[in-house]
């Protein structure tokens, strides 16, 4: 292959590195090191990059009281997918947090080809126009074709597009992206974005001051970057961003940025260099460009193999996992010929054993034979399980697979489930409010990790009580992912004809239609929490006057009236704090709403468990279902309400 045409590859792979983001800290105020403040930062600043890339490239958010309150946001441009944004985020918080290690504010924008931005301070700035500090970067490459012309182009473009970002009947408010011809084998591409928090007003203060700037400072020249707090305007002669149609072959791409460190500005690019400079340039870079060039098909054969773990975890072989396989007469010996003594569990698929190897307590699932879980849902559980790592989750050991025989070995896990304490009068007793709550948490961080931490995106589709473990401390496990799917990177959501889970726990739109998402956990985890502040059962909850119903129907009933407290089990009456029950009640509520779009993301849940200050969205009324006879785990038959939801959460 030629090296023209490794060219292409290689720019494409070099979009995806980030260099040094521009930083800007506050010279206002400090702070001390793990102070309140200092935590309340690291706080919204680790849980930025999920929020902005859950609620679509923009989001803000409050911490704290007082003088320790931290106000944060965190914006992509629109058009960059979620993994790119959320890693950009990610990256402008680590750096922000690295180079601004005390001070009260802080601003970066990490200098890639998708631009994001990430913010903080200690004083309420949501909604302000701020113009300074500002940032600018300029090409000194000079515009080569008729100037006038260029000029007549240029502010025709940037015109049209400050009045397009600003004009309230713009399909695309705050934001505008365009490309225009310069010449017949060159275009102008230029892209500007208010955050959009502002008035349509101060965006286009906002917009005009930037376009201004870069006039007076750098005009005709090849392209460049005007960095606000409120705004940002970047154009080129070549496509830098997702928003641009990149059919048609753009000009090769300048070279990177060099920061003139006494302007304001940088400057990027070089006109005249003597041949001997051009070898001494040409050679290495090559060189270069071949080891990276190496390394670039060394990631997409990783990608490719990730890829295929991802096609829904059907395509994975057991011999995958050859070094976690056991032998069946191994296993038997362990469970004394799986003596019904050692039963620790039953469930739909099987039952599970205690077992003993070497003197380590384990736990040995035994898929029964007729329990409807067949190769696929084994090999995905198996797999599944034996890739993830998280305190909040069930650690596969090994399993085995032997004619007819289907087994799993997991970590013994001594307190059995949640449910065997919950609804048992003998032992929920032992559940007291600060365990209840540790529960919660655990919860929901284990299934935060399963939506977004992990290398997958994993949806549980079976959370319930039975399936939440408890270890020796009491902190919860999630367990059996026999029915777990995972998602694409950039996939939000699915659809099946073969509608699996436990009723009470299923949304709606999955149990009616075969939709499921990250929301479809999210609705189970609400349910998971009502149970726990109850003591109750969703499935077969009877209300105190005897009348047949739901948990959620009756929590949602006792919201209404204003006395949502009833719902508390009584065994905790007298040692749970009232706001922070709740609180966990209200953030339930918001989980179980009909609309599956309007109930929160796992990281935005942990945000609300984890701080008080949080002015949480008023919650929508859920949808209500009823079951077929009698039978606790039977399917939904229809919905009975049809209320609309408005939507309360953040953009």
């Amino acid at each position: 292959m030629e090296l023209r045409n490794l060219l292409p590859i290689f720019v494409s792979f070099l979009v995806y590195f980030p260099v040094a983001p521009a930083q800007e800290c506050g010279t206002n105020g400090s702070f001390v090191t793990h102070s309140k403040y200092d935590t309340n930062r690291g706080i919204l600043l680790s849980s930025l990059a999920s929020n902005v890339s859950a609620q679509g490239g923009f989001y803000n958010a409050s911490v704290g009281q007082g003088l320790d309150r931290v106000y944060a946001l965190g914006m992509c441009i629109q058009g960059a997918n979620r993994a790119v944004c959320s890693n950009c985020i990610d990256l402008a918080s680590k750096s922000i947090l690295e180079k601004c290690p005390n001070q009260t504010e802080g601003l970066a924008w990490p200098e890639n080809e998708i631009l994001c931005m990430v913010r903080y301070s200690n004083r309420p700035f949501f909604g302000s126009l701020e113009l300074e500090p500002r940032y600018i970067l300029y090409n000194n490459g000079e515009i080569r074709s008729n100037l006038t012309n260029f000029n007549k182009s240029w502010e025709d473009l940037t015109s049209r597009m400050v009045a397009e970002a600003t004009s309230s009947s713009s399909q695309r408010k705050y934001y505008a992206a365009e490309k225009v011809p310069l010449t017949s084998s060159q275009n102008i591409y230029a892209l500007m974005q208010c955050t959009p928090i502002l008035s349509l007003k101060d965006c286009s203060i906002c917009l005009n001051e930037s376009v201004g700037n870069y006039e007076t400072c750098c005009h005709g020249y090849q392209g460049g970057i005007v960095y606000r707090p409120s705004c940002v305007f970047r154009w080129e002669v070549y496509p830098f961003s997702q928003a641009f149609d990149l059919t048609s072959t753009p000009p090769a791409r300048p070279p990177t940025p060099s920061v003139d460190h006494n302007t304001n500005a940088t400057k990027r690019g070089s006109e005249s260099i003597s041949a001997g400079i051009v070898v001494a340039i040409v050679v290495p870079t090559v060189i270069i460009f071949l080891v990276l060039f190496a390394l670039a098909c060394f990631v997409f054969r990783k990608r490719k193999s990730d890829q295929a773990v991802m096609r829904q975890g059907s395509s994975i072989e057991i011999s995958d996992t050859n070094q976690l396989q056991f032998d069946f007469k191994t296993l038997e010996a362990a469970t004394d010929q799986f003596s019904e003594k050692n039963v620790i569990g039953r469930g739909g698929f099987g039952e599970v054993f205690k077992g003993v190897f070497s003197g380590t307590e384990v736990a040995i699932k035994r898929l029964s034979k007729v329990s409807g879980q067949g190769t696929r849902e084994f090999k995905n559980e198996a797999v599944l399980v034996a890739k993830l790592q998280h305190r909040n989750l069930v650690r596969l050991l090994g399993f085995c697979v032997e004619g007819e025989e289907r087994i799993l070995v997991y970590e013994f896990v001594p307190n059995k489930s949640l449910d065997s304490f919950l609804f048992d009068p003998s032992k929920h007793e032992h559940l007291d409010w600060t365990t209840r709550y540790t529960i919660i948490e655990g919860v929901a961080r284990g299934v935060l990790y399963l939506h977004q931490d992990s290398r997958l995106t994993i949806i549980h589709r079976d959370l319930k009580a039975s399936n939440i473990l408890l270890d020796a401390d009491m902190n919860p496990k999630i367990s059996d992912f026999g029915m777990a799917r995972i998602m694409g990177m950039d996939q939000t959501q699915a659809d099946t004809s073969r509608i699996v889970g436990t009723y009470g726990y299923m949304p709606p739109e999955y149990a009616m239609h075969g939709h499921f998402s990250m929301k479809s956990d999210v609705y189970s985890f609400g349910v998971i929490v009502l149970e726990i502040i109850s003591g109750k059962r969703n499935s077969s909850f009877c209300q105190p006057d005897g009348n047949t119903s739901s948990l959620v129907a009756y929590a949602w009933e006792l919201w209404r009236k204003r006395v949502p407290l009833e719902i508390v089990d009584s065994v905790i009456e007298d040692s749970y704090q009232r706001n922070e029950v709740i609180r966990c009640i209200h953030i339930a509520l918001l989980c179980v709403q009909k609309d599956h779009a309007v109930r929160p993301g796992m990281s935005t849940i942990i945000l609300m468990l984890t701080s008080n200050t949080i002015t949480l969205p008023v919650p929508g009324e859920p949808g209500f279902f009823v079951k077929r006879g009698n039978n606790p785990d039977s399917s939904f038959l229809g919905s009975v309400d049809d209320a609309s939801i408005t939507l309360l959460e953040p953009r």
